[in-house]
């Protein structure tokens, strides 16, 4: 058995969800860490945390992964010529 000291805050939310869906709350404990756990448990790919983050900032160049040894070259015979 555990037991968790709760902020009147979040007690009163557990009260008021438990009153509208007719359930312990116990049950809406219960219920609440069951997703939670079911969420931080499951299997992610290793691009999918950072997912949102990818293709955020573009540098404006859509062929930049094709031409990279062109482009380079080029800034460094500029960077040379100054």
């Amino acid at each position: 058995m555990t037991t968790v000291r709760l902020n009147k805050e979040l007690e009163a939310k557990i009260d008021s969800m438990a009153l509208a869906e007719h359930i312990s709350k116990s049950e809406v404990i219960k219920l609440a860490l069951e997703s939670f756990l079911s969420q931080y448990y499951s299997e992610k790919t290793p691009y999918e945390p950072g997912q949102h983050l990818f293709g955020k900032h573009g540098s404006g160049r859509k062929n930049g992964s094709v031409k990279y040894k062109e482009i380079i070259k080029r800034k460094i015979g500029e960077k040379r010529h100054r």
